[in-house]
């Protein structure tokens, strides 16, 4: 994994081998920040990422130079990595949460421009979290919502809040908004 674009555009990023992490390919991680780069000028946002794993979402937005950035896994290596390499980068904007995902959700009385979410693809609960993200108004006015999941996961297909998908391979980059800026 590398960080693509921005302040520390070619860093490599060497997570643990031994964490539970499946990252997000370079593929659909440029497709995607293409889109983004598009809508959203990164010096203004505030970001969530859900499921933050080896944190190569976070810290690519880190590069791109958000304005913060709140990042969020359960898993306590894929937590110390994160804060090791936001560290040693100097992104001081990021602030990382070790805390179950729907927990953190629920209790969080934060807006934000724009939230990635990256569960395992075996979790069961992709519904509830985007219920919770839309029921709760976390998403800033004309902010969005991506989810990445597996091309087999028809559930969102046809989801009224759903405004874009992106196919990158078997990855799913679909697109959520509560209204449009």
């Amino acid at each position: 994994m590398r960080i693509i674009s921005g302040s520390k555009k070619g860093h490599i990023i060497r997570p643990p081998r031994n964490l539970p992490i499946r990252p997000t390919t370079d593929i659909s991680k440029e497709g995607i920040f293409n889109i983004i780069n598009n809508y959203f000028d990164f010096e203004e946002c505030s970001v969530l990422d859900l499921f933050h794993g080896g944190g190569s979402m976070s810290l690519e937005f880190c590069s791109r130079g958000v304005k913060s950035l709140q990042s969020v896994d359960k898993h306590p290596g894929c937590v110390k990595f994160l804060s090791s390499e936001a560290e040693k980068l100097g992104f001081d904007q990021i602030e990382i949460f070790r805390q179950d995902v729907l927990q953190f959700l629920r209790n969080s009385d934060d807006s934000f421009d724009l939230i990635f979410c990256d569960p395992p693809y075996a979790w069961t609960q992709y519904a509830e979290m985007l219920d919770i993200i839309l029921k709760r108004e976390m998403l800033a006015t004309g902010g969005w919502c991506i989810i990445e999941h597996h091309s087999v996961m028809k559930a969102y297909e046809n989801h009224p809040k759903r405004v874009d998908m992106r196919a990158y391979g078997q990855n799913i980059m679909s697109i959520f908004s509560n209204n449009q800026a």
